[in-house]
Order: structure tokens, then C-alpha cells, then sequence
């Protein structure tokens, strides 16, 4: 109970530390450029400070380093603060001075490195239930980078709304966190670090929500994908079914964003690093949602997928199986109805549409059966085209020889 009682208090005044520390920061933001500039893709009117995810950090660090140094280990501590540093930097750097996305990535990627060689926290080797056991073997390195830069950059992606990303993380880390403490007992300094963040990112979050006076930029999306990518992947250092599975449901909001941003570019042949007004907010707003509606309705959808996510860790392995397609089901079909891809690439609408409606079933019938008729005139069209070139090169043929012969 004491413990319980010390650790309470301590995060209650990361929080404060946070909440204190975030008015600094906007000044300090403004003096140095770090501002986010009304534009095309700017969903802000005015000039705003953008390097709000500092006073996370600083926080986060402050907790870390002075309040928990003897709860937490100061081995475990100080590898994941100095991938973090580098991160913090970057997206620091990014709200400056507009890296290119290709400078984001080396600077992601020397963080993933440094957390995989010096604080020694990868994925090495995974149980698949009825293939066993496997050994990822140097697979372990390219496997880990693309986990950490692939969920830093999902979270990073939805940042475009007040408030949005810190909220999303704070759910996604709350579910972490909560998985963590009772299903990883031997790691306990895990949920302990989690939950020292959530109270970091509660103490910024009153600045950070509609209306926003700082946002968190670059630097703190960034850092919070990064932070989440790296908690979660303490759960995968022998990871079987359901620990890789339950970090991909927890952050299926962004991780659900990603994706179809790559097949909506790919569709449009567009770079996949290129930007576009159709992310899940977007498309939630020009369907009429408010600024807090849309936050409000993506925090419900990252807690569905939470709570998914957690249903997951007491369920079978074929409770499992149905729950991932029912889930995938229902993505699909939500995606589709919001026009996230596209408002005319809705295959799975178009099926159920063909199913249960008469009236359009039997009109793309019809289309099929006039485009089959047009395609086979065009067949035979061509087929007479070519019966036709066939005669008239041998009756030149014939008229050749008959007039060498003579």
C-alpha cells in the first residue's frame, strides 16, 4: 500500500511538473520558429507553437531520472531516454526547419538502432500457434526497425487535429500499461514507465485539446509513436500470437490510417510519402463532424480496438481467429462508408449492395452482360479485321509471284 500510495504521488507530480512546464514551452516554441503556419493542409487559421511534446518529454524525463531513480532501474532507464533524445531532436529539428521525410527517417532509424544494440529491446523470436516456435535470427534487426518506425510514423500520420494524437496515445498506452502489469509480472519497471508517460501527457493535454493553444508537432508525435513502439515491444522480445497481435489492435487507429493512406496513393499513383487532405480525420470532418466531434469519435474507435485488444489476451486461439476477421470485417466496411480509399473503391459495399438489393444487382448484371456483348463485337471485329488483312497479303503474295514468274 505505501508503494502504491508513493508511486501515485509521484506521478501526480509528473503531471503537475507537465501541466507547468507546457506554458514555458510555447514561449520558448515561438522564440526558436517552432511554429505550425496556417496552410492547404493545416486545419489552423493562425500561427501556432508546435513544439509541445518538449515539455512531455522533459517531464517524462524529469520522472524518470530524480522521482522513480530507485523505483526504477537506472540501466533500463537511461538506453530508452537516449533513443528517445535522438527522436526528440528530429522532430524538433522537423518543426524548425521542415526536414524532408528521407532526414526523418535516418533520424528514426538511428534511434530504432540504438534501441536495438544498446538497449537490447527486439523482437528475436516468435511462436506461431501450429508452427511452433521460431528463431528470427538476423531477421531480429529488420524486423524491430520496421516495428518501431512503422508505429512512430502511424502516430506521427494522425496528428492533425487538436488533441487527437495525445488522446489516442494515452488510450493506446493506458491499454499497454494495463496488458503489461498482468500479463509481463517479471517486468514490472514496464507499466511503471507507461504509466509515468500517460501522467506527462495528461499534465500537456488541457493545452493540447479543442481549442488548442500549443500543439504537439513533429517532436511530440513523433516521440509518443516511438515511446509506444518501444513499451509495446518489451511484450515482444519472445513473441508469440497474441503479444504481436495485441499492439496492433491497441494502435489500430493510426496503424488502420497508415495502411489505407498507402493503398489510397498507390491507387492515385502517388509517392507514398506524399501528403493528402483524405486521412481518417479528414474524411470524418467533410462529412460534416465537428473539430471535437471528429476527436471525440476517433477516441472511441482507438477504445473499441482497445478493448478488442484486451478481449484478445483471455480468448482461444479460434475465439482469436473469428475476432480478428469480424474486426477486419468491420474495419473494412467503416472505411469504405466514410470513403476513406475513395468514394468509388467500396468492393465490399458493392458485394453486400449485390446481395441485398435487387434492383442493383440486377443493373450490374445488365452492365456485365452489355460489356461482355460489346467485348465480343470487338472480338469479332477484329477477328474479321484480321481474316480481312490475311487475304489481302496473300492475294499480293499470289499477284508478286505471278508477275516474277513471267
Amino acid at each position: 500500500m505505501d508503494f502504491a500510495f508513493k508511486f501515485v504521488m509521484r506521478l501526480f507530480i509528473t503531471m503537475i511538473v507537465s501541466l507547468l512546464l507546457t506554458p514555458v514551452i510555447k514561449l520558448i516554441s515561438c522564440k526558436i520558429g517552432a511554429v505550425d503556419r496556417p496552410g492547404e493542409r493545416r486545419i489552423n487559421t493562425k500561427t501556432m507553437p508546435s513544439a509541445g511534446g518538449l515539455s512531455i518529454f522533459l517531464a517524462f524525463s524529469f520522472a524518470l531520472l530524480w522521482e522513480f531513480r530507485t523505483m526504477i532501474p537506472f540501466d533500463f532507464v537511461w538506453p530508452i531516454l537516449l533513443g528517445a533524445t535522438i527522436v526528440v531532436i528530429t522532430g524538433l529539428l522537423d518543426d524548425i526547419f521542415e526536414l524532408s521525410p528521407m532526414q526523418k527517417l535516418i533520424g528514426l532509424t538511428f534511434a530504432a538502432m540504438e534501441i536495438y544494440f544498446v538497449a537490447g529491446i527486439k523482437i528475436s523470436t516468435v511462436t506461431i500457434p501450429y508452427f511452433g516456435f521460431i528463431d528470427l535470427g538476423w531477421f531480429a534487426l529488420p524486423m524491430t526497425l520496421i516495428w518501431i518506425l512503422a508505429i512512430t510514423n502511424a502516430v506521427n500520420l494522425i496528428d492533425g487535429l487538436d488533441g487527437l494524437a495525445s488522446g489516442v496515445s494515452i488510450i493506446s498506452l493506458t491499454t499497454i500499461g494495463i496488458i503489461s502489469y498482468f500479463f509481463l509480472p517479471n517486468f514490472v519497471e514496464v507499466p511503471m514507465v507507461i504509466f509515468t508517460l500517460i501522467a506527462a501527457i495528461i499534465g500537456f493535454f488541457p493545452y493540447n485539446f479543442y481549442p488548442a493553444t500549443i500543439f504537439l508537432g513533429d517532436t511530440g508525435a513523433l516521440f509518443l509513436g516511438f515511446m509506444i513502439s518501444v513499451l509495446s515491444l518489451q511484450g515482444l522480445k519472445n513473441a508469440t500470437f497474441i503479444s504481436v497481435l495485441t499492439p496492433m489492435f491497441i494502435l489500430g487507429v493510426p496503424i488502420t490510417d497508415t495502411v489505407y493512406a498507402m493503398i489510397r496513393r498507390k491507387f492515385n499513383k502517388q509517392k507514398i510519402s506524399s501528403a493528402d487532405k483524405m486521412h481518417l480525420h479528414h474524411r470524418l470532418l467533410s462529412l460534416g463532424f465537428s473539430h471535437r466531434g471528429t476527436v471525440l469519435t476517433i477516441y472511441a474507435l482507438a477504445l473499441v480496438f482497445s478493448f478488442i485488444a484486451l478481449l484478445m489476451n483471455y480468448a482461444s486461439n479460434t475465439a482469436i481467429v473469428l475476432l480478428i476477421i469480424s474486426t477486419g470485417f468491420g474495419i473494412e466496411l467503416f472505411i469504405e462508408l466514410i470513403g476513406l480509399v475513395g468514394e468509388n473503391r467500396q468492393p465490399l459495399m458493392c458485394a453486400l449492395k449485390f446481395l441485398g438489393n435487387r434492383r442493383f444487382r440486377q443493373s450490374v448484371l445488365t452492365k456485365r452482360a452489355e460489356r461482355r456483348n460489346a467485348d465480343q463485337e470487338k472480338e469479332n471485329k477484329d477477328l474479321a479485321t484480321n481474316v480481312s488483312q490475311t487475304k489481302e497479303k496473300r492475294r499480293k503474295r499470289k499477284h508478286y509471284q505471278a508477275k516474277h514468274k513471267k
